[in-house]
C-alpha cells in the first residue's frame, strides 16, 4: 500500500515540475528590457493619430516610463499614458505638458521632410540674395571704385579736382560744400557754359546724390 501511495506521489512531483519550470520560463520572457520597452512606445505614440503631430520624448529607466515634450488636450496627455502602459512597464511618469500652441513634431516622413527642406533651402537662397543684394548697395554708395569710403569730406576733395584743368573753369571761383552727399556749388564763373560745366563735373563724381547750384555769372571776386 506504501507503495502505491509513493508511487502516486512521485508522479503528482515529476508532473508539476514542468509546469513549475514553464511559469518561470513566462516569468523571465514578459520583463523586456528598457529599450525594447522604450521602442515600442516611440512606435505606439507614432503611429496614433493623436499624438503622431507632436514631440513626445519617451526614456525607460529600469521599466519606469517618464513622458516629457507638449501636447494640445488633456486627453492627448492622457492618450500617451495610455500607450506607455504596455508589458514590462511598472510606472509611467507622465510629464507632459498641455498646450493648445504645442509645437508640432517636424520630423514628418520622408517625403514631408524633404519638401520642407527644399522648401527651406529655398527661402534661405532667397534670404541669402536679398542680403548679398543689399550688401551690394551698401558697398556701392559706401565704397569708390578704388576701395575708398565715400564720406562728405571725400566728395568734396573730388569735385574740386574735377575742376582742376578745366578751361571753362580757369577764371572762376568756386566754393563747393557737401552734406550728407548733397553737393551745393557757390561763387562764380565766367559764363553759362561754365556754370552749367561745373555742375556736370561735380554730378560725375562717385557719392553724389544731388547738386544744387548757386554760382553766378560774373568776374572772378577780388
Amino acid at each position: 500500500m506504501k507503495a502505491i501511495i509513493w508511487s502516486v506521489f512521485a508522479v503528482g512531483v515529476l508532473a508539476a515540475a514542468p509546469l513549475a519550470a514553464s511559469a518561470n520560463a513566462q516569468t523571465t520572457a514578459v520583463t523586456p528590457a528598457d529599450s525594447t520597452i522604450d521602442d515600442r512606445i516611440e512606435s505606439r505614440i507614432s503611429k496614433d493619430s493623436t499624438l503622431k503631430n507632436y514631440k513626445v520624448d519617451v526614456s525607460v529607466d529600469n521599466g519606469v516610463v517618464t513622458l516629457t515634450g507638449a501636447v494640445p488636450t488633456e486627453s492627448a496627455r492622457k492618450r500617451a499614458t495610455q500607450l506607455a502602459t504596455i508589458t514590462g512597464v511598472s510606472r509611467v511618469d507622465n510629464q507632459l505638458t498641455v498646450d493648445p500652441s504645442a509645437p508640432k513634431n517636424l520630423k514628418g516622413t520622408v517625403g514631408t521632410a524633404g519638401a520642407k527642406t527644399k522648401d527651406g533651402a529655398v527661402k534661405v537662397g532667397e534670404k541669402t540674395k536679398e542680403g548679398a543684394e543689399k550688401v551690394g548697395e551698401k558697398t556701392k554708395e559706401g565704397l569708390s571704385k578704388t576701395g575708398e569710403v565715400i564720406t562728405d569730406a571725400w566728395i568734396t576733395s573730388r569735385v574740386h579736382s574735377k575742376f582742376v584743368g578745366e578751361d571753362l573753369l580757369k577764371d572762376s571761383d568756386i566754393n563747393v560744400d557737401t552734406n550728407d552727399h548733397v553737393v551745393t556749388l557757390k561763387g562764380t564763373v565766367m559764363s553759362q557754359a561754365a556754370r552749367a560745366r561745373a555742375v556736370a563735373q561735380a554730378k560725375e563724381v562717385e557719392g553724389v546724390h544731388r547738386v544744387v547750384d548757386q554760382l553766378t555769372i560774373g568776374p572772378k571776386r577780388p
